[in-house]
């Protein structure tokens, strides 16, 4: 049996370690909140206090975690995965952090005779939970295929898009296109609103055109009804469209209604809302129109 470490279980990584443990892994995993890891535990994975302990007899390691420095302290640093991980040790970064960050580890992982690739993923929570993620993944092809039965686990695309660093690039192209989405949904439903259009038959047509989109069909509800449980904070959106900016920027590249999002975002975290799903700039979306209105039920 693959024994796999999981280390980061949280909204994305705790369905994703549970999804493994349903397919027949051995998984053992670590969170900074114990919480986390006995819903693991109670779903058949074992627990780990430390690093260390998850990477000891680990086959493959996956990290699942926030932002590019909580990465390099969990691999990098001296109580961390390539500190402690056994040569041929294939080592899976499926957080969205910085290009330069996987490149980075990955010559470093590669020094310590441990396989490595970036994997980011896209598709939410509910994909999450379904196993049905969407990855694209960065480093050698032979890793990449080294990984697929673990990765066909957690999702149902998963495509090699280059070398090292190459997955958090496409991650950061993908981030891009999905703020842009939710604002124009946004902005699509506050002018249907204002005309006093049934939005949700407005919608469903909608999604049946030129106009749908993944994003349509899974936010578009919980938009209408101005809920905003977060599937995919806010201020983690911040962060990606962060990664974005500077990467545009880093290579001359013109992103100037990535630019505009990225700025309402970034209006919403600085204001207080960074803990509402990024589908919550529909909230500000209203405001700006002069169009507040009650949460829906």
């Amino acid at each position: 049996m693959t024994t796999v470490g999981f280390i980061g279980l949280g909204i994305m990584g705790g369905p994703m370690a549970a999804n493994l443990v349903s397919a027949g892994f051995d998984v053992v995993g670590h969170n900074r909140s114990r919480a986390a890891v006995d819903a693991l535990v109670d779903k058949g994975g074992r627990a780990a206090g430390t690093v260390a302990e998850v990477v000891r007899d680990a086959d493959v390691v996956i990290t699942m975690l926030p932002d590019s420095p909580d990465v390099e302290d969990v691999v990098l640093g001296p109580g961390g995965v390539l500190a402690h991980a056994r040569a041929g040790l294939l080592f899976i970064d499926m957080s969205t952090v910085r290009p330069d960050v996987s490149r980075a580890i990955s010559v470093a992982a590669a020094e310590a005779g441990v396989r490595a690739l970036d994997a980011p993923v896209s598709g939410g929570e509910p994909a999450a939970i379904e196993g049905s993620l969407s990855i694209m993944a960065g480093g050698t092809a032979a890793d990449v295929d080294a990984a697929r039965p673990v990765l066909e686990v957690l999702g149902d695309t998963i495509v090699h898009v280059g070398p090292a660093g190459a997955g958090q690039t496409v991650k950061a192209a993908n981030q891009l296109v999905v703020a842009g989405n939710i604002q124009l949904l946004a902005e699509a439903i506050v002018f249907l609103d204002a005309h006093g259009v049934d939005a949700a038959a407005a919608i469903e047509v909608l999604g049946g055109g030129l106009a749908g989109s993944t994003v349509l069909s899974r936010k578009a509800a919980g938009m209408m009804r101005r809920q905003y449980t977060p599937g995919f904070r806010l201020a983690l959106h911040h962060k990606d469209l962060g990664i974005v900016t500077a990467a545009a920027r880093d290579a001359g590249v013109i992103t100037p209604l990535g630019a505009v999002v990225a700025q309402l975002v970034a209006a919403m975290v600085a204001r207080g809302d960074g803990g509402l799903d990024h589908s919550g700039l529909l909230k500000l979306t209203e405001e700006l129109a002069g169009l507040p209105r009650a949460p829906r039920t």
